[in-house]
């Protein structure tokens, strides 16, 4: 045992605290426009095009930069990057809070994602770190994991509890506040890790990979606009041969941003297939639910709000209760229950009626918070022991990309369905839309638990 992890395992819990509470505001952070973009869009002279950018330009930040950010972690110093992640953060919803167009804040929220992406990766990195395995990692990840519930349960209220009180710039003010203070606390407080200098970085890997989930990402956005404009394909299309660019230069790479040989093992497929499915799934599904309860069932921003709690707090409640699970339980039962869980939550939120009670929705929304805090604290665990313990951040940032892309390709899958029906049939066809979505997000997760069912351990 050398002396940094010496000092690792007495900071144990200035580590869990400071990551978890940084992850939980990346979570708060992300969910800001979901029940801000109408007034944010008004102030702005925001169209269609513009807020449909609002909402994926952080996503799309965080997905480009999660893997590499992860990589950077593991040979430069998770902590560094941790905290260069949260000044990025305080700096973008700086500029957000004084964005005079459009463009700006989307520019903005797309920096808040860059910033996020190093927060996410490095810190379950920092956490796997502090807490090398056994009981103490699983409680350790439970923590983690009710920290994204907790982020998504109050961002969203928050967001229209401050907006009310002092406009939509309220947000990115106190998401700069709190980044600060985070980062003050951290700097004084997180213990410095032996980066891994022998390592060179993998610029060019870096490069496709950025850039080609860019471009999948954005095509993703356009499509949400209309499936048949020309950028739409150009972006897949160029976003693909890109990706495709990356996979066989990090096969051939002596220094790989992803190594590829982590795919011979079954856990690490296991979890990276769960947390795409997880994105796809159940998490698009619930991004959803705010456009359900406001324009179907005519339900303000701030209860929208605190009806996606009885989803994201119960995930709170559940991810902090996984601590006890038994050990017997291994992470591929734990991560297969979980999606199935959510597939019969997904499929209880079928069938609203325009203008009905919201209350026909709680059962399949407790539902789904109990199985995705399981689905977490699993995610969480598996995302680190699954990898090297000196690639931890990697893992994290392999897990967390799928999560990012799975959730990007569910929302716009869901959102062009809802928006379809809801032009060809008002408020009802609405519904028709929102119940076409619920299958097809139902059908991500049912398929992510059969493949991880069989990928082993």
């Amino acid at each position: 045992m050398t002396t940094a992890d010496i000092r690792v395992g007495a900071n144990r819990a200035p580590t869990l605290f400071i990551v978890s509470a940084a992850t939980m505001l990346v979570l708060v952070v992300f969910t800001v426009p979901l029940t801000t973009i109408e007034p944010t869009a008004a102030a702005l002279a925001a169209g269609p095009g513009a807020q449909a950018w609002l909402l994926s330009a952080m996503p799309l930040g965080a997905a480009t930069g999660l893997l590499s950010a992860g990589a950077l972690g593991d040979d430069r110093g998770r902590r560094a990057v941790f905290l260069y992640g949260l000044a990025v953060m305080a700096a973008a919803s700086v500029a957000g809070a004084l964005a005079p167009t459009s463009l700006v804040l989307i520019l903005a929220r797309l920096v808040q994602g860059l910033g996020g992406a190093a927060v996410m990766a490095c810190g379950l990195g920092l956490i796997g770190r502090a807490f090398p395995g056994g009981r103490a990692r699983t409680r350790a990840t439970a923590v983690w994991a009710a920290s994204l519930g907790g982020g998504v349960a109050a961002g969203p209220i928050l967001a229209a509890l401050l907006t009310g009180l002092a406009g939509w710039t309220a947000s990115y003010w106190a998401d700069a506040l709190a980044s600060g203070l985070l980062l003050m606390l951290g700097r004084s407080m997180l213990p410095a890790d032996e980066a891994r200098r022998d390592r060179r970085v993998d610029w060019l890997g870096t490069a496709l990979l950025m850039a080609g989930l860019a471009m999948v990402m954005s095509g993703l956005t356009e499509m949400r606009l209309g499936l048949a404009r020309p950028s739409v394909v150009m972006l897949l299309v160029g976003g693909l041969a890109l990706l495709i660019g990356f996979v066989l230069h990090e096969a051939r790479g002596s220094d790989p941003l992803l190594d590829l040989r982590l795919f011979r093992s079954g856990g690490f497929v296991g979890a990276t297939v769960a947390a795409f499915a997880s994105g796809a799934g159940i998490l698009a599904l619930m991004s959803l639910v705010p456009v359900l309860l406001s324009r179907a069932l005519g339900v303000d921003a701030v209860t929208a709000g605190i009806v996606l709690c009885a989803w994201s707090a119960t995930s709170v409640v559940t991810a902090l209760a996984g601590r006890w699970i038994p050990d017997t339980w291994s992470p591929r039962m734990l991560l297969v229950a979980g999606l199935a869980g959510c597939a019969i939550a997904q499929l209880l939120v079928y069938g609203p009626s325009a203008g009905g009670s919201i209350l026909a929705l709680l059962p399949g929304l407790f539902l789904a918070g109990a199985a995705n805090g399981v689905l977490n604290a699993a995610l969480g665990q598996q995302a680190v022991a699954t990898v090297p313990a000196d690639r931890t951040a990697m893992g994290s940032g392999a897990n967390n990309t799928a999560r990012y892309l799975g959730s990007a390709i569910g929302i716009t899958i869901g959102a062009v369905l809802i928006a379809h029906g809801a032009e060809v049939g008002g408020p009802s066809g609405l519904i028709d839309g929102w119940d076409e979505a619920v299958m097809v997000t139902t059908g991500f997760s049912v398929l992510g638990a059969i493949v991880v069912a069989l990928a082993g351990d």
